[in-house]
């Protein structure tokens, strides 16, 4: 397989799984609430590819700060290597779903971080 034809999905963690046998990841900082981690389906808990959450609170997925936001993730995501390179390694191995919590479903970081990893594929 090569990186074009990685399949990256995205999913709110509050919503039930599709059944697939995707490899599940928490892309958040934080634990979402109200969820008990031993009630959740999860593969792994990435929390440290999420934004910083100097990023996090500023950004408070305004979606007129998208670009902005994206941009300075994206720099995040730069110097994160060995965390984006563990995604895009076990996305080469198996379907991968992008986890969030946040309410918002068009302005998140998982939104942003699948579109810098198909950027990373592409490179």
């Amino acid at each position: 397989m090569n990186f074009a034809q990685l399949d990256i999905r995205i999913e709110r963690i509050y919503d039930k799984p599709h059944g697939d046998k995707s490899f599940r990841i928490l892309v958040d900082k934080l634990w979402p609430r109200g969820l008990s981690k031993d009630k959740v389906s999860i593969d792994l808990w990435q929390r440290d590819i999420g934004p910083s959450n100097s990023l996090r609170k500023w950004f408070a997925h305004d979606g007129n700060k998208w670009s902005k936001f994206k941009n300075h993730y994206f720099k995040e995501l730069d110097n994160n290597k060995a965390s984006v390179g563990m995604i895009l390694d076990r996305a080469k191995e198996q379907p991968i779903t992008l986890l969030y919590g946040a309410r918002e479903q068009r302005f998140n970081n998982a939104v942003a971080l699948k579109e810098y990893l198909e950027k990373k594929i592409k490179e």
